[in-house]
């Protein structure tokens, strides 16, 4: 014991030139001290926008949006429930004075060409202006991408909780109230919400309302992007036109708009924290940032193994 503490305390041996030798050190000990640091870089590239690869963002998109749609239609249609649910909220409605819903029903029901171009805007417009939207940022504002496509993600995946601890019927399924179903009456295709195709989708998720969520997520995107002042206002009008559709089809009330809209207040919240910025605020095209860090971590991984 006595030997192997004076050889730890030795000089080490000197060169050839009678200068002590400094340059032993311990491996273990800078990979300690520099770990953190290597982590804190990683981080930051993780959190860098970067260019967005076609093929990755295609599977995404499709893998998420059939996940989103598996959970809630898995989401127990607690009938009961979703119908005391929408006579609550009809009642807190009524005792705010902006319960008019079913007059905004009954007057553009009577417009037959209105409806029934308000069921295919319900029906179609809702995925093709979102992907639109998406598509658009990808192609010519690549630096804001992620960050945009995160604060979609989060919007969607935080109502899929709303989904689930608060069912609710939609107006044109209470009882004892003189909704009109559109769809029904005026026999147009394409809702998952009414007619043949009803029973694909889960009938008593109306809050919070995703058509509010992602069309104002589309609209402010493009406000706060476009450099036209036409293509502004369209962004602006294009969440307005949904809450009136959403309202005159009787598939949600007022409050659920409410909903989705603190839903994209959450979506946003996500994507700022994870990237330091709101998106409109980084740049339009990403620097250089060398590989993917999940290449990284693959190299690294190996060179354990």
């Amino acid at each position: 014991m006595g030997e192997s503490s004076v050889k730890t305390l030795e000089t080490p041996p000197a060169t050839a030139g009678g200068t002590p030798r400094t340059d032993v050190s311990s491996p273990t000990a800078v990979e300690t001290e520099t770990r953190p640091g290597s982590d804190r870089a990683l981080l930051s590239r993780l959190r860098a926008p970067r260019r967005p690869r076609i093929w990755f963002e295609v599977l995404l998109i499709a893998v998420s949006y059939w996940t989103y749609s598996l959970i809630r239609n898995a989401v127990p249609e607690q009938k009961t429930v979703a119908l005391a649910n929408a006579d609550w909220i009809w009642g807190v409605e009524r005792n705010l004075g902006i319960a008019v819903e079913q007059s905004v029903n009954h007057a553009i029901n009577s417009v037959t060409w209105l409806i029934v171009g308000m069921n295919y805007y319900y029906a179609t417009l809702h995925f093709i202006v979102t992907i639109g939207v998406l598509v658009w940022i990808y192609r010519f504002h690549p630096g804001r991408y992620a960050a945009t496509r995160l604060v979609l993600f989060a919007t969607t995946g935080v109502a899929l909780v709303g989904y689930y601890f608060y069912p609710l019927a939609p107006p044109r399924l209470m009882n004892g109230q003189d909704f009109v179903d559109t769809v029904l009456v005026h026999h147009t295709w394409g809702s998952m919400a009414s007619g043949n195709l009803k029973q694909m989708s889960n009938q008593y998720a109306a809050m919070p309302s995703m058509h509010i969520g992602w069309s104002l997520w589309c609209g402010l995107t493009i406000f706060a992007v476009a450099s036209a002042p036409w293509a502004r206002i369209l962004g602006l009008l294009y969440p307005t036109a949904t809450l009136v559709v959403i309202v005159a089809t009787a598939n949600h009330f007022w409050l659920d708009a409410v909903g989705g809209m603190l839903c994209l207040a959450f979506g946003y919240t996500v994507s700022r924290s994870w990237y330091g910025s709101m998106p409109h605020r980084l740049p339009r095209h990403p620097k250089p940032t060398g590989p993917h860090p999940a290449a990284d971590l693959l190299n690294r991984f190996r060179a354990r193994a």
